[in-house]
């Protein structure tokens, strides 16, 4: 299983600390049914993080027009919304949310180039709330292909308060391309043009890379 290069120091430094954890067990705690039971959690808790930085490969479809899913997670929200920050315009926002068991390395939507970054500090509601996406501590990213915009928010929950992004304003992208991840639980909007047809609907499971959000018309 392929582990992000966003999570292997992480994986890492809880390989040593359930080592630790197993050798004092060992030394210090006489019974045996105890050190088994302590050995047998540490080694639970490993499992679960390597789990949950799992990075594993997507196939990416072809298109100009299409609009990726840049998350792994459930599509809570489908509401359409003004945007003055990137787009400009109305627009219709996709919220998915992540649970703590999905895969949560992030890939960009569209193929073009970075316009628009800009980190912003916020609350930690939980991610699934309906005000998240305005109050939590989000990066916001806006990509333009020469045709139309998308703007996209990695947003914090109340666990997750770490959120990793790769990328550069004037950078060039490609859909399907890994960015960045947002770690334990959490959340990302995608705002896409107004014109452009849904291909999800609400409670609809998607998969990053993978999944097609919507598709936007050539003209």
């Amino acid at each position: 299983m392929l582990i992000t290069r966003y999570g292997r120091g992480f994986v890492a430094g809880s390989f040593v600390a359930v080592l630790g954890l197993v050798a004092l067990d060992f030394f210090v705690i006489p019974n045996l049914s105890v050190r088994i039971a302590i050995a047998f959690a540490g080694g639970i808790l490993f499992l679960l993080i390597t789990y949950f930085f799992r990075d594993p490969s997507r196939e990416i479809p072809n298109g100009e027009n299409l609009i990726l899913s840049p998350a792994d997670g459930k599509i809570v929200q489908l509401k359409n919304v003004r945007d003055d920050l990137f787009l400009c315009s109305e627009a219709i926002q996709i919220g998915i949310f992540l649970s703590p068991l999905d895969v949560h390395v992030n890939r960009i939507p569209i193929s073009g180039r970075v316009r628009f970054l800009q980190y912003l500090k916020g609350d930690y509601l939980v991610a699934y709330h309906e005000k998240a996406s305005e109050k939590n501590e989000q990066t916001v990213i806006g990509i333009e292909n020469g045709k139309f915009k998308v703007l996209m928010r990695q947003v914090a929950g109340y666990i997750a308060r770490r959120i990793v992004c790769d990328l550069k304003e004037g950078e060039n992208v490609r859909a399907g391309e890994r960015f960045g991840m947002i770690k334990f639980g959490s959340r990302v909007d995608v705002l896409i043009p107004v014109d452009a047809e849904l291909k999800v609907q609400l409670n609809e499971r998607v998969v990053a890379g993978e999944t097609i959000l919507a598709v936007v018309p050539t003209s």
